[in-house]
């Protein structure tokens, strides 16, 4: 049983983390670098809310959005 727990462990520490240790000792010299899929994520998140936004205008000109502000009972 201690074989598949130190197994597991195995799997965790040296394959699945292997990318986040290249990025841990790449900081070092390069931050920029070690940071790159924080950036990649920024940029996308940037990305759908300016989509996200210009799909809310879209309908706001086409008169397609309901405002209604008595969206429950305890509102009106």
């Amino acid at each position: 049983m201690k074989a598949f727990f130190e197994g597991i462990q195995f799997l965790f520490e040296e394959i699945f983390f292997l990318p986040m240790n290249l990025f841990r000792e790449w900081e070092l010299t390069n931050w920029w670098g070690a940071n790159l899929i924080n950036w990649i994520f920024i940029c996308i998140c940037c990305y759908w809310t300016w989509y996200w936004v210009k799909q809310l205008q879209i309908f706001k000109q086409n008169n397609e959005d309901d405002q209604d502000t008595t969206a429950h009972s305890f509102l009106k």
